[in-house]
């Protein structure tokens, strides 16, 4: 290992690990050019991180689409956009169909139940929808203990307060990439229209969830701003999704990302993100396989989303269960996430 690389390691270590300090964009970047017969290094660096700052709890979350397809944007990894010939179509899911996915993730032990809608932003029908559902949910002995997030697009300062008023313990929009690339990936809004939503989101009082997608063809100094820019935010979680190249969609023919760039990804992301908790998303079955994602939840990661995605299928839920506890690490308790 050249004497650069372990000054870019011994800098983390002390920098993150002592005293608790993000890694600057050039950090990151440097730690994102390390060689891969580094990264057993900086995953074990980042885990250590992950467990001062986080301790050993997993947090453990499921999602559901309440309105599936036929969205008016054109991000252009999304088989949901209707601007795309890709094989997923409108559909919507009732109230007792949104009870019954909160009670399958009740009964995986999970603590998070994330509602999620392919809209620009909720019109009142969805808004209506959504308080019903949070309301049915509640009512139900199995499941009335589950903190609940909704993913709805982008938000008026009203509906803000709508779902802070409902008891939405956390806001998922993410800011998909960095903001210099987010005009390659969608069109039809800005990242800063993003980037206001969150900060409402914030002044309400609910938790801001906001990550993004690996490998939609940004370059590596790219990645470090936007780690950059997501500490900058200080959200409450990152969910780190890689690309699944989806029929239909501009991105269809995209590689993915290798697994080893994946893992330094995360890393470094944790290095950036010290205290944030560090959800692996979706594409990680795909990018990493089983093996993979064993290694990154000793790299950094310390919450999971368990079953199936909005449009794409996961592991099965106690696979990642099973997993977890052969890697000793308990699911998070609920009062801590209260």
């Amino acid at each position: 290992m050249a004497r650069s690389q372990v000054d870019v390691l011994a800098i983390a270590r002390q920098q993150v690990l002592q005293h608790g300090t993000g890694l600057s964009e050039q950090q990151v970047f440097d730690v994102l050019r390390l060689p891969d017969d580094c990264l057993d290094e900086l995953l074990g660096l980042a885990h250590e991180v992950r467990m001062r700052w986080c301790g050993p709890d997993v947090e453990v979350e499921g999602i559901v689409s309440v309105k599936t397809g036929g969205c008016p944007e054109d991000c252009h990894f999304c088989s949901q956009s209707g601007h795309f010939d890709s094989p997923v179509r409108t559909a919507w899911l009732d109230i007792p169909g949104l009870v019954e996915a909160a009670r399958q993730t009740a009964a995986t032990g999970a603590t998070e139940f994330c509602i999620v809608a392919a809209v620009r932003g909720p019109d009142r029908r969805l808004m209506s929808q959504v308080k019903a559902g949070i309301e049915a949910i509640r009512q139900e002995s199995d499941t009335a203990h589950l903190n609940i997030a909704c993913s709805l697009g982008m938000l008026t300062q009203d509906q803000v307060d709508e779902l802070a008023a409902a008891g939405v313990h956390r806001y998922n929009h993410n800011l998909e990439t960095a903001r210099s690339y987010f005009p390659s990936v969608v069109t039809t809004h800005t990242w800063e229209e993003r980037y206001q939503t969150l900060r409402m989101v914030r002044e309400a009082g609910m938790e801001v969830c906001c990550g993004g997608i690996i490998g939609l063809g940004e370059t590596v100094a790219q990645r470090a701003e936007f780690a950059a820019q997501l500490a900058s935010l200080a959200p409450d979680e990152v969910p780190m999704n890689f690309l699944i190249p989806q029929p239909g969609t501009p991105y269809e023919s995209y590689e993915l990302v290798a697994g080893t760039e994946a893992l330094k990804t995360v890393a470094a992301f944790r290095l950036a993100l010290p205290r944030t908790i560090l959800r692996f998303a979706g594409g990680r079955e795909l990018t990493l396989g089983d093996l993979g994602a064993e290694r990154g939840m000793l790299g950094g990661i310390n919450a999971i989303i368990v079953g199936n995605y909005l449009t794409n299928l996961g592991r099965p839920a106690q696979a990642d269960l099973d997993m977890l506890t052969d890697l000793r690490m308990p699911i998070k308790a609920l009062g801590q996430t209260l």
